[in-house]
């Protein structure tokens, strides 16, 4: 199938390109995109896969939550809060599939995704979570994702649900790929990048955000190129004045 990345992507940036529909049967080590929410992807990109839909479901068996690996992660959320089921607030403003965040291990301050997960389905088999190597918005699985089994424990927690929302109000609604950088021990990556005169800064249609330094944003016609600039500027800048080396969150492919 030929999907248009200028318009699929979270940052509107990104190819028209062909990209093969993946199953349990047919993974040739493709580069799967779930619903490019942090990946940069590049002109030449190739070689990339998306999930069939039909791994998109959301089933409670023997008392647990069975989900698909592209199931959005605001549909799990909303499925969560309409079911009294806790432990999901975060995902509420938390863009992206569900295969993808449990690959990044995503999350919004201490709340991460990995924390109720018992185990995958992955093209290898079952995995059970004491097997995957979580880190801070990383783990170790290398393979599809096509179904996450979650704990199941009444009782959604409205008050973190509100806290949350209201935390996630200080980002900015220009389109972006959310967190460039994964924030340094004891510190915070926007807080750096502002320090060393970043904030505002622009590259063509891509702006450092005003409103959150670690979020650069497309302004309009941004490109590839230019985001590549402003990540490696501010690395360079960081690294100089603070001896720190940020890291990337974001996928460059």
């Amino acid at each position: 199938m030929i999907i248009d990345f200028s318009k699929l992507s979270s940052i509107k940036i990104g190819p028209k390109t062909e990209v093969k529909l993946l199953n349990e049967d047919n993974y040739e080590g493709e580069f799967i995109i779930g619903r490019a929410t942090n990946t940069l992807i590049s002109p030449q990109a190739e070689n990339l896969a998306i999930l069939d839909d039909k791994y998109k479901f959301i089933t409670i068996k023997n008392g647990y939550l069975h989900v698909g690996g592209k199931t959005n992660n605001r549909v799990f959320y909303t499925f969560c809060k309409k079911n009294n089921i806790k432990g999901f607030e975060f995902l509420s403003k938390l863009p992206g599939s569900i295969g993808g965040s449990i690959k990044m291990n995503a999350g919004v301050k201490e709340y991460e995704i990995s924390d109720r997960l018992i185990a995958l389905k992955t093209l290898s088999g079952i995995k059970e979570k004491k097997d995957i190597n979580f880190r801070y918005r990383n783990s170790d699985i290398y393979e599809p994702v096509f179904e996450a089994v979650f704990e199941l424990e009444e009782g959604f927690d409205f008050e973190l649900d509100l806290k949350l929302k209201k935390f996630r109000e200080n980002q900015p609604k220009d389109p972006s790929l959310g967190s460039v950088f994964k924030n340094p021990e004891g510190d915070y990556a926007g807080r750096l990048i502002e320090a060393v005169g970043m904030k505002g800064m622009a590259k063509g249609g891509i702006k450092v955000s005003e409103i959150h330094a670690n979020f650069f944003v497309n302004t309009g016609n941004g490109t590839f190129e230019e985001m590549i600039f402003l990540i490696e500027e501010a690395k360079k800048r960081v690294f100089e004045t603070f001896g720190i080396k940020l890291e990337e969150e974001i996928k460059i492919i």
